[in-house]
């Protein structure tokens, strides 16, 4: 029963995206935690001293903004080179802090999509006899211990911001604007400006036919009222000239890749023989 209570309580729990140094409060970005008394009543500062304005406190954060997590947190010592993946944790301090560096601490950050557990959350004791239950020994470091606890973490669905729509965008719509569906453009509507060819009159009688049946789609599209002819130019029907068209096209002849080879051969026999005459010699 004990274990089901812990896992429902890990399933609940965010996990920590970052762990630093701070000098206070103040100092102390306001997305993170600053522990200040450990969990056996003393003062978690690392710098003890008598009356220090400044001192060295861990601090960590459960923002999820930046899309990692703390998948592993450890203490080395100075001497020892840090492990593939880790870095050392970030230090928020005031210019005047000073303290004693012999270990470090180290995290290691994964995407929050690429791990299932991470560090839930750092504790300091200390105590070295006094021991968490359900939190890991980490190290000790400058006479506190430091403890974690590890565990699946629960990730909150981001909720979907409302839009503001203005209102030109209210006004369009696909929806019909009322019960009757707009009747197709046809040639007695449509402006004469231009008269229209008879192959588009017949196209959009064809779509009007064949799409009146659903009421779903309507028969007109972008180019429904826009006025289509040929150029009169182009207009054999109404022009005198179709004849001459026609035989100036009868008279042009198509050549094959051999008749186009035979008249215009060249062998370039003149330039060869003048490249193989020899220079006459002038004699001094």
């Amino acid at each position: 029963m004990t274990d089901r209570m812990s896992l429902m309580e890990h399933a609940k729990v965010l996990p920590m995206t970052a762990v630093a140094w701070s000098s206070n409060f103040g100092s102390c970005p306001k997305n993170f935690t600053l522990i200040s008394i450990t969990e056996d009543g003393a003062a978690a500062n690392f710098t003890r001293g008598f009356a220090m304005k400044s001192g060295y406190y861990l601090c960590f954060s459960k923002d999820l903004k930046g899309g990692v997590v703390v998948s592993d947190i450890q203490i080395i010592s100075d001497k020892d080179s840090i492990p593939h993946g880790y870095s050392y944790i970030t230090e928020y301090l005031d210019p005047k802090t000073t303290v004693s560096k012999k270990k470090r601490v180290i995290v290691r950050t994964s995407p929050v999509a690429s791990v299932e557990t991470a560090v839930l959350d750092i504790k300091l004791t200390a105590k070295s006899k006094m021991l968490l239950k359900h939190y890991t020994y980490v190290g000790d470091i400058n006479g506190y211990v430091l403890w974690c606890r590890k565990g699946r973490f629960f990730t909150p669905v981001p909720k979907a911001k409302p839009r503001s729509v203005s209102l030109e965008l209210c006004g369009l719509s696909l929806d019909e604007p009322s019960a009757l569906p707009p009747l197709p453009l046809r040639h007695s509507n449509v402006p004469a400006t231009q008269p229209q060819s008879h192959r588009r009159h017949t196209l959009q009688v064809r779509d009007f036919l064949e799409t009146s049946g659903d009421s779903s789609v309507q028969a007109i599209t972008a180019l429904d009222g826009v006025p289509f002819s040929l150029h009169p130019d182009f207009d054999l029907q109404a022009n005198d000239t179709a004849l001459q068209l026609n035989s100036q096209l009868g008279n042009i002849r198509i050549k094959t890749v051999k008749d186009i080879e035979n008249e215009y051969n060249y062998t370039f026999a003149v330039e060869e023989s003048a490249a193989k005459r020899i220079r006459p010699s002038v004699s001094t």
